[in-house]
């Protein structure tokens, strides 16, 4: 397979799975991203059925979840679960990768990304979730972990401390060794137990806990995690989208919130 057949299959995997996302047991509907004035205008309906059309033979079974306008005349952003990517109105052309606007100096494209980003999250709910929140919430963070991660291991020890700053802690499950591993059976029980809280805080202790099965989002919580490129964890994820991969200690995560929110 040459270069360009391996790049067109690894986005078709990446929309691919991004797009099954939505269709996923545990999706509600997602909210609507908010926009602004130099992108997510709304289409004109040719070119919007231009682009479904395409995708709908260039890539089976993935379907747009908004289409709208960029910033460049005849380049719209495709939004497809938490990835983003632009094509031409009429559909032929697909581009990937960060759009800048050279005068103002600032990326375009990861405002919008971590818009998309924050919705696929949104869509699991925290039913779907295992959530450590405190008291009086000031902050979310969504933290993809793995039960056997060292520095996993090491957040989820300083937990009290991260309530302590008013952040709500959503976990969701990535096995970094794959399905059937044992880090992903382990998840499995987690969720499968009574109290989720009380047995996720056992594994990452390393406490051996008895093998359950059930019904779990598991495979969609990593579907996800593959989707927004997860490479290692744990990956944190702020209330606004963007990422933090690695482990950052609540002071710093406060901090690094408490300046999201102003901005």
């Amino acid at each position: 397979m040459n270069i360009r057949a391996r790049t067109w299959l690894a986005l078709f995997l990446s929309l691919a799975s991004a797009g099954a996302l939505a269709e996923s047991a545990v999706a509600v509907p997602a909210p609507h991203a908010p926009v602004t004035e130099a992108a997510g205008k709304s289409t004109d309906h040719a070119d919007h059925h231009a682009i479904e059309e395409s995708l709908k033979s260039a890539l089976p079974g993935v379907k747009a979840d908004s289409i709208t306008a960029s910033p460049i005349p005849g380049l719209y952003e495709v939004i497809v679960g938490p990835k983003l990517i632009y094509m031409t109105r009429d559909g032929r052309y697909l581009l990937q990768g960060s759009i800048i606007d050279a005068k103002a100096r600032n990326d375009v494209t990861e405002p919008r990304l971590a818009v998309a980003r924050i919705n696929a999250l949104k869509k699991f709910g925290d039913e779907h979730m295992v959530v450590f929140s405190p008291k009086l919430k000031k902050y979310d963070a969504y933290v993809f972990t793995d039960i056997d991660c060292g520095y996993c291991r090491k957040l989820h020890s300083e937990i009290d401390q991260y309530m302590a700053h008013g952040i709500a802690i959503h976990y969701l499950f990535f096995p970094r060794a794959g399905e059937g591993s044992d880090s992903w059976n382990k998840a499995v029980t987690v969720w499968c137990s009574a109290d989720r809280q009380a047995a996720f805080t056992q594994a990452k202790k390393g406490q051996a806990l008895p093998k359950k099965e059930c019904k779990n989002p598991v495979a969609d919580h990593y579907a996800l995690g593959n989707a927004m490129g997860v490479q290692g964890t744990p990956m944190i994820v702020t209330g606004s989208g963007a990422i933090l991969p690695g482990y950052v200690n609540a002071d710093q995560l406060a901090n690094m919130l408490e300046y999201e929110g102003k901005q």
